[in-house]
């Protein structure tokens, strides 16, 4: 689940003439990725509405400057690949990308989203080699959006309170990106990435009431009542649908199994909640 983050952006990267190329690079798996690649010495851009030159997922007027000379592209889609009109963006960024000559691509997807598995076949078929990289809810939503709010609140008022999710750390996403893009053998692959368990968001409020010590009570809630709270947090109107989307309709049981992508893309077992938790808390997020 992609929300609004509260973190510090990485600075602005010119994307012109990078071999490797982050759509989304500011986000929180796109930052990750851009951090990875530099470690590993390479070449790397970040496009968004902010770089130069700008990428702007409403206005292709300048995508095949952007994608010049990009030879690995990952791209993460603003706001949901699940939202009117993606498959028609993704559609029109395979074209260039094809005309620009990209040779590797890598797909950040939802998982059980019907709408992003169109996007995700697009890609498949696109004649480029590419890897989908299919996740549902992130541990980061915790720490870097919103939800660190709900939770600071003592409340946590929600629909499907009671449903497990195996949440995925945004740190192993980005290890499975980064080797996807950089690696051979990942090509034509759908790595579905879940943490090691399923954690409904009660058992998320136990652990974090152990690690920090903060009283926060859980309350299942209706859609029309999670959706007034929204609105009255002031949440824009575009991110009032995608989450109330998110909790009401995929929060609905369909992902409550775990994947084994951060296994087979990486050959170790993913990230589970409590260390993230754990680290989050000694970063000072909750303080």
């Amino acid at each position: 689940m992609k929300t609004t983050t509260i973190s510090q952006p990485i600075p602005h990267t010119k994307t012109t003439n990078a071999p490797f190329l982050v759509i989304g690079g500011n986000g929180k798996t796109g930052r990750r990725v851009v951090e990875r690649l530099k470690a590993l010495g390479h070449d790397v851009g970040s496009a968004s509405r902010s770089s130069s030159p700008s990428f702007d997922w409403n206005d292709d007027s300048n995508w095949s400057e952007v994608l010049t000379g990009v030879k690995a592209l990952y791209v993460t889609y603003h706001p949901d690949l699940s939202v009117p009109g993606a498959s028609d963006h993704i559609r029109s960024l395979l074209t260039i990308a094809k005309a620009q000559k990209v040779e590797r691509i890598v797909l950040l997807s939802g998982r059980g989203e019907e709408e992003a598995e169109l996007c995700e076949r697009l890609v498949l078929h696109s004649g480029i080699r590419a890897t989908i990289v299919r996740c549902g809810w992130f541990n980061q939503n915790f720490s870097e959006s919103f939800f660190r709010d709900l939770l600071m609140s003592g409340t946590l008022a929600v629909p499907n309170a009671h449903v497990g999710e195996g949440y995925v750390d945004a740190d192993d996403i980005a290890d499975v990106v980064t080797v996807a893009l950089t690696e051979d053998g990942h090509g034509g692959q759908i790595y579905e990435l879940t943490g090691p368990e399923l954690l409904t968001f009660r058992e998320v409020a136990s652990v974090f009431r152990e690690i920090t010590g903060r009283e926060i009570t859980v309350v299942d809630v209706s859609r029309e009542a999670f959706v007034e709270g929204l609105e009255a947090a002031q949440l824009p109107d575009g991110m009032v649908q995608l989450v109330d989307y998110l909790f009401n309709e995929v929060l609905d049981g369909r992902n409550a199994s775990l994947g084994d992508g951060v296994q087979r893309a990486l050959g170790r077992p993913p990230r589970d909640f409590r260390s993230f938790l754990q680290k989050a808390h000694l970063s000072g997020v909750f303080a």
